[in-house]
């Protein structure tokens, strides 16, 4: 029977909790993944193109099922923080390597938006949401326009 690896350790940063979640991913180590997720029954993952998937039970069943095949080959790029007391907000681009058509691998880019809220137990990650982005790398964040709307 495997061991449960520790939580993350409480004095940890997000930008730490973040590179143990995409640590998880890469290595397919569903315990270290769902070690990093908030105990709160209203933590939420969206995986891109998917439905929105609530709850620590349902979340790790979505993942089990993207791990079956072992790890992600998945890079986070061009992060963006945005804090405030108890709660950040990182969103970024995942960088992936994905099978072609063909054979071989091509990248393909997702934009994702990751909120960690800060617990009893240190930093955890409350929402991942994934949609998908583009053939074609990304350009860096644009500026923002003053009227969003």
């Amino acid at each position: 029977m495997a061991r449960r690896p520790p939580p993350p350790p409480a004095n940890e940063s997000p930008d730490e909790v973040e590179a143990r979640f995409y640590e998880a991913l890469q290595r397919a180590d569903l315990e270290r993944l769902m070690s990093v997720w908030a105990d709160d029954d209203e933590i939420v993952c969206v995986h891109p193109g998917g439905l929105r998937v609530v709850g620590a039970a349902a979340i790790r069943a979505s993942f089990e099922a993207l791990l079956a095949r072992g790890g992600l080959a998945i890079v986070p790029d061009q992060v963006r923080r945005l804090a405030w007391s108890g709660g950040a907000l990182h969103h970024l681009v995942e960088r992936l390597a994905v099978p072609a058509e063909g054979g071989g691998l091509r990248e393909a880019w997702v934009i994702v938006s990751n909120v960690y809220v800060r617990t009893p137990l240190g930093w955890r990650l409350a929402a991942h949401h994934a949609t998908p982005g583009s053939p074609q790398e990304p350009p860096g964040a644009l500026d923002a326009p003053s009227t969003l709307h």
